[in-house]
């Protein structure tokens, strides 16, 4: 499966991923040109998070705890997803406000976009997937 046929699939679990992976980039390159050493550790933390719930790869290749797996787990359910990015967002926006650091603001949208496609693949009843690419499954097995 290629990534267009992943974004033309229409399950909005993918968009999500997609948006997330987008977010690890802008996370990292815009902590590093905030500034901020405080903001900048809260986007290092979201996006050594966000490495592991969406690439799949990461938890297979990595030695982990089993406690951090179980951990790692919960988020295999899009509702938690959708909270865990509203949390994360919530933290890039506040972070957009309280110092005029306005190159978060493309983590904040990201963010906030992964959420509502994260929501809305859970009130659509669609299961987490993850794109064939960072090594999940891809839509082959769910259409």
């Amino acid at each position: 499966m290629s990534v267009l046929d992943e974004l033309r699939s229409g399950n909005f679990s993918l968009y999500g991923q997609w948006c997330g992976l987008i977010s690890i980039v802008t996370l990292i390159l815009f902590s590093i040109l905030s500034f901020s050493i405080g903001w900048s550790v809260v986007a290092w933390l979201i996006a050594f998070l966000l490495i592991f719930i969406e690439i799949p790869l990461c938890m297979k290749c990595c030695p982990t705890s089993s406690k951090f797996d179980g951990f790692m787990t919960r988020f295999q359910n899009s509702w938690f997803r959708t909270g865990a990015y509203a949390v994360f967002a919530i933290l890039m926006w506040i972070a957009v406000g309280a110092g005029n650091r306005t190159v978060q603001c493309v983590s904040a949208i990201l963010l906030t976009i992964a959420a509502i496609s994260y929501g809305v693949a859970g009130a659509r009843g669609q299961t987490p997937a993850s794109s064939a690419i960072t090594g999940g499954t891809g839509i082959s097995t769910i259409v």
